[in-house]
């Protein structure tokens, strides 16, 4: 006998982002599938993976929050992050087959001097098992056919490199780095560099851009609150924002910048995020923008040469009362 079908929940259209905890072994999209059913929502997307073996920050943005998840893909990441020195893998991780095994000989002064020299600019040849892609098939479905191919070195940033604390052969360390940065590649150059070979052990994400995970959830706890207790979770789609100068249109000016038009600076209110661009038509600055009567958010936009224009704007912002 078949069983009767049950009724499909409606979903809502809901703007905000989720400051997502993600546990061990759930791949990004699962996470934003289970957070996106929990909160009943219609349309959500994640800020880039975070590969399952790792846990942390996986910023989530729902309805228009989703306009502005390209800036937190370009922005810099910090991890805390466990390396097993004295063993390779084929993965860079515990994941993969040990592929070598060495003696580690290496002392706190010698790791210590190993990771001073990755700070700055440097140079990295993406993994293998990465999802980067070549001919139109990601790498690693090259890897788990046994094959390698050519991959390019590129250029990452490590804004910081700091040692947390060692209980050898496990270094655990903090890093903050450019987006494209591979932190197994990172754990294996440190490992080539002592002579001894590492993978990665343990990854965890605790900031992306100027997100932390202060006030962040997890998905069990998600799943334990009522609905009103989930909605309270959202923050405001300008915490994707926060480092964007702030400009402030009165009614009118509003109304022009939400139809898409442009506006010469020089008719705005006074702002100090728009004193550069009115005097140097060079520059550019990215600002967000209010509407000064409600204080409403009403989109981003680039400010140069003497004008402000609209980038992206909030289709669903409210009109004032």
């Amino acid at each position: 006998m078949k069983q009767p079908q049950r009724p499909r929940v409606p979903r809502r259209a809901l703007d905000g982002v989720l400051l997502l905890d993600k546990g061990i072994g759930l791949s990004s999209n699962d996470a934003l599938v289970r957070a996106k059913r929990l909160l009943l929502a219609q349309k959500a997307g994640h800020t880039g993976t975070l590969d399952p073996l790792a846990s942390g920050l996986l910023p989530l943005c729902f309805g228009e929050a989703t306009k502005f998840s390209q800036d937190l893909l370009e922005a810099d990441k910090t991890y805390e992050a466990t390396m097993r020195l004295g063993a390779r893998t084929s993965t860079g991780d515990a994941e993969g087959e040990v592929l070598e095994t060495r003696r580690v000989e290496a002392g706190m002064p010698e790791i210590e001097a190993a990771l001073a020299r990755f700070r700055g600019p440097i140079s990295q040849v993406p993994p293998m098992h990465s999802a980067l892609k070549r001919d139109g098939k990601p790498l690693y479905e090259y890897a788990r056919a046994g094959q390698v191919v050519e991959r390019a070195a590129r250029a990452v940033t490590i804004h910081a490199l700091d040692l947390l604390h060692a209980a050898l052969p496990d270094v655990t360390f903090r890093v903050t780095c450019s987006k494209g940065t591979y932190v197994r590649t990172l754990a294996e150059d440190i490992g080539a560099v002592l002579g001894c070979g590492a993978h990665l052990v343990a990854l965890r994400r605790t900031g992306v851009g100027a997100l932390t995970l202060d006030h962040a959830v997890t998905l069990e706890a998600l799943e334990q609150m009522d609905g009103a207790a989930r909605d309270a979770c959202l923050r405001p789609i300008d915490a994707l924002l926060s480092t964007f100068p702030v400009v402030r249109l009165g009614p009118a000016q509003a109304q022009r910048f939400l139809h898409g038009q442009r506006l010469r600076l020089a008719d705005l209110p006074p702002a100090p995020a728009l004193e550069s661009a009115d005097q140097n038509t060079t520059a550019e600055t990215r600002v967000r923008v209010y509407r000064d009567e409600d204080g409403a958010l009403l989109g981003v936009a680039r400010a140069a040469n003497g004008v402000l224009a609209p980038e992206r704007l909030i289709v669903t912002a409210p009109s004032p009362t």
